[in-house]
């Protein structure tokens, strides 16, 4: 019998009474009805139990998969990850980012960090991004931008929309919303060919054809006060 025939045939008998499956005249005379009732619950719940059994456990892959730390309760930056310029008053603090399930196959990393609803024609504002970090890393640790210690080694930031190869916070104009897409992005190369004075577009561009998978994070911020 196969193992599909099985399954099906315990279901069945699962589902039936203990006289429709042997013969009232194969029930044990010294049982009353109360009694049989009482056999047949136990054999039903045995019988699910040994199919459980047969059946093999199936394992699935996590997603990949990325987090922000350093936000409120609601997810937005704080004023330490906030840009100190253009009016903007924060602590311009690079934050702590991590990711997990790396894809298999991956041989770099790059992170960036996007405002799609900035006001700049539908291109967007480029805060951060992070190249050439290593497979085995897994987290970028609050205030590493600029800090070689804390940065892991051989990644390069490149340059940003504010015209630095460093972190820049959020700074949207004064009472919107806006989003900060984190994009962990695994690549199949060990490195693609750019210095820190690379734009975000020639990033882009090394990076196209290599993508195995992407995870993403949507962090916010509103400028209250100006």
């Amino acid at each position: 019998m196969s193992f599909p025939k099985i399954i099906i045939v315990i279901v069945f008998l699962c589902g039936q009474p203990w006289g429709r499956l042997f013969g009232a005249h194969r029930m044990p005379p010294v049982l009353k009805e109360p009694t049989m009732r009482l056999v047949s619950l136990r054999r039903g719940r045995m019988l699910p139990t040994a199919l459980l059994a047969l059946i093999p456990a199936v394992g699935y892959p996590q997603s990949f998969s990325a987090n922000v730390d350093d936000l409120d309760q609601h997810g937005n930056f704080s004023n330490a990850q906030v840009y100190n310029g253009f009016g903007c008053h924060g602590a311009n603090v690079s934050p702590h980012i991590s990711w997990s399930h790396v894809p298999a196959g991956t041989k770099s990393i790059v992170l960036t960090v996007h405002d799609p609803d900035a006001p700049t024609g539908g291109l967007g504002w480029t805060h951060w991004t992070i190249v050439n970090i290593s497979p085995t890393v897994t987290s970028i640790e609050a205030g590493a931008s600029g800090d070689a210690g804390r940065m892991p080694a051989g990644a390069v930031e490149t340059l940003t929309d504010f015209g630095s190869s460093a972190y820049g916070g959020p700074c949207p104009p004064l009472g919107e919303v806006h989003r900060y897409v984190v994009t962990i992005s695994a690549l199949s190369v060990a490195s693609i060919d750019v210095k820190p004075a690379a734009s975000p577009a020639l990033v882009a561009y090394q990076m196209h054809g290599n993508i195995i998978a992407q995870a993403k994070y949507i962090a916010r911020y509103q400028r209250i006060s100006p």
